[in-house]
């Protein structure tokens, strides 16, 4: 082989290890994304979970797209009909754990829109026997954290496992398992801990609302005392700097 032929092939050795080691950070990524592939696959929801998708939202932070793109919610169609539970602000009943029967025989649904856009939402086309209103929850994902009722499609679900469910030990995993799909899904049981068990210990629909204006005026109870905590710890300092010495 002559000296130009051997600078080629060593050339060409060099770049098919470039190239090689290039391809090392996708080929680890597309693993990872293989084994939650995997998980998913191997955790089996006994009953239908199904979003009406608007397009709103950016799909890069659409928690619905990201649970449609694993498999793990069926897309409906507009007009088309969903017999389960249905998270929509057309619901007169808040979800509770009367709806426990109804979830394992039909399932479950959530509107994926923007709540920016949430006045030119055609709910009307959301066919549906069981609407249902949410109690009040506070966000956790990144868009909306902190901020109450504004929940992602992944936080309403969760929050419908958990609250029909708990009181009879079951969709507890169906809950862990659709948040364990965000990285702050974990935070969202967290936030809302003592909401949410205080409205999965209810009968129906209307000890839920009963529990939520409960623990709205306790939380309003305690913001109070923690306002007034610095005014009467001054006044009880300024009354002692007047006693006599």
């Amino acid at each position: 082989m002559s000296r130009g032929n051997r600078k080629k092939e060593f050339r060409s050795r060099k770049a098919r290890r470039y190239n090689k080691q290039d391809d090392l950070p996708s080929t680890m990524q597309d693993l990872a994304i293989r084994d939650e592939d995997e998980e998913c696959s191997k955790f089996k929801v006994n009953f239908p979970v199904a979003m009406w998708d608007l397009g709103h939202c950016d799909p890069k932070k659409c928690t619905g797209r990201k649970l449609a793109r694993k498999g793990m919610i069926k897309t409906l169609r507009l007009q088309q009909r969903f017999n389960g539970i249905v998270l929509s602000p057309m619901g007169i009943k808040c979800i509770s754990p009367m709806d426990k029967e109804i979830v394992e025989r039909f399932g479950a649904a959530v509107v994926d829109c923007s709540w920016a856009k949430i006045e030119e939402t055609p709910f009307e086309q959301m066919k549906t026997s069981n609407p249902r209103l949410l109690p009040f929850l506070v966000a956790a994902n990144p868009v909306n954290y902190g901020k109450p009722i504004k929940l992602s499609c992944v936080e309403a679900l969760a929050a419908l496992f958990y609250i029909t469910g708990k009181l009879f030990d079951c969709f507890q995993e169906e809950a862990e398992h659709y948040l364990s799909q965000f990285s702050w899904g974990d935070s969202f049981i967290n936030v809302n801990q003592e909401a949410l068990d205080r409205y999965a210990a209810c009968k129906d629909g209307e000890e839920v609302v009963m529990a939520q204006n409960a623990y709205l005026a306790a939380c309003d109870e305690e913001r109070n005392r923690r306002n007034l905590t610095p005014e009467i710890e001054s006044s009880s300092e300024s009354s002692e700097d007047d006693e006599p010495t």
